[in-house]
């Protein structure tokens, strides 16, 4: 069964998330994602779910972990600074090998920042975001329909592979609404061993944990852990690819730049410059292969980020350097225009 409807883009994660079976939502209001934590109010009582606005964004994904655990499929969501007050929450949660969804609807930053839209916290998304050896699976959307879409590849990544998943998005598109398809989102059937359900007599208890006093067991656990993570890189790394099969020049954006980069690619095709767009879907694991293969036939890269430049360094990693990349940037809540980004083709054609 499906429905078109007219949609924001939060309220696409929520109703994504619902029909997804997250039955257990844990939040705090912030701008531009208040909208989540509003829908999901009214959705989950509807469902015998449970909603509840903690008193801070560090408790609410404690209340992540603990749901998590028990076996649950769990979400909690915030802007930017919310997601640093969560970051050592996430660790836990990476620390333990428990699957959940964060969502973050980044705005300026740093510190408070405005509320405006931003792409600031790719770092702190692609990079762990909290201490120790961990990585999270990290979905960018680019509209509205993805926002819902992705929300429940999001759980079915989190079950599979036992980690936390987060959906990168930003303020233009938690805010922005777009004509999208409600589809049934069944719900992955991952069976959960580990969970904390209750022995009920008949099975040794089962323990979630990160607390390894031995560096040696610790050590073989983060390794083993990094495995998965291999796995994840070889199965699930996402992107999309726009005229590149002739482009002499490659722009690289992901998230609503990518919509904005789009435009200015048409524009360049348009004076006869052979652009074309590669956006990562997946920031984390980052598509590396394809911009390599890229970068043996193409002549320069674009990297658009709304940002002063984050993902610029793992596109200059991917291509080993190996062709000229022209950054173009906004930053501060300032979001880059397709003017912008067809100036800096021109320069990467000169």
């Amino acid at each position: 069964m499906s429905e078109k409807v007219l949609m924001k883009g939060n309220e696409a994660v929520a109703e994504a998330a619902v029909r997804a079976g997250c039955r257990h939502y844990f939040g705090y209001p912030i701008t531009p994602q208040t909208e989540i934590a509003a829908y999901m109010s009214k959705r989950m009582p509807k469902v015998d779910g449970c909603f509840l606005q903690a008193e801070s964004e560090v408790a609410a994904i404690n209340m992540v972990i603990g749901a998590s655990a028990a076996g649950k499929r769990a979400m909690t969501s915030s802007s930017s600074p919310g997601i640093s007050l969560k970051g050592e929450g996430i660790s836990y949660l990476a620390g333990c090998d428990l699957p959940a969804v964060v969502v973050n609807i980044q705005r300026g930053g740093p510190g408070l920042g405005g509320i405006q839209p931003s792409q600031a916290d790719y770092f702190q998304a692609t990079k762990g975001g909290g201490h120790g050896d961990y990585h999270m699976v990290v979905l960018a959307p680019s509209g509205v329909q993805e926002m819902y879409d992705f929300t429940g590849l999001a759980f079915d990544l989190a079950d599979r592979y036992r980690a936390c998943c987060m959906i990168l998005s930003d303020g233009v598109l938690g805010q922005m609404m777009e004509p999208m398809v409600i589809r049934d989102q069944p719900a992955a059937c991952v069976e959960k061993p580990w969970a904390l359900t209750g022995t009920g007599l008949e099975r040794e208890p089962n323990i979630v944990n990160s607390l390894y006093i031995e560096p040696e067991v610790l050590e073989r656990t983060v390794i083993d852990r990094w495995a998965r993570y291999a796995e994840i890189e070889a199965n699930e790394t996402r992107w999309e690819e726009t005229l590149t099969g002739d482009a002499d020049i490659v722009v690289v954006a992901y998230g609503a730049a990518a919509r904005i980069a789009a435009t200015a690619v048409l524009a360049a095709r348009a004076e006869g410059i052979k652009a074309g767009l590669l956006r990562p879907i997946t920031v984390w694991p980052f598509p590396k292969k394809p911009l390599a293969e890229l970068a043996s036939r193409v002549n320069s890269f674009v990297c658009v980020e709304m940002s002063m430049g984050q993902m610029v360094e793992d596109l200059e990693l991917a291509i080993r350097c190996a062709k000229p990349v022209h950054l173009c940037t906004r930053t501060g809540g300032v979001v880059v225009t397709p003017d912008e980004v067809l100036a800096k083709i021109r320069e990467a054609n000169a």
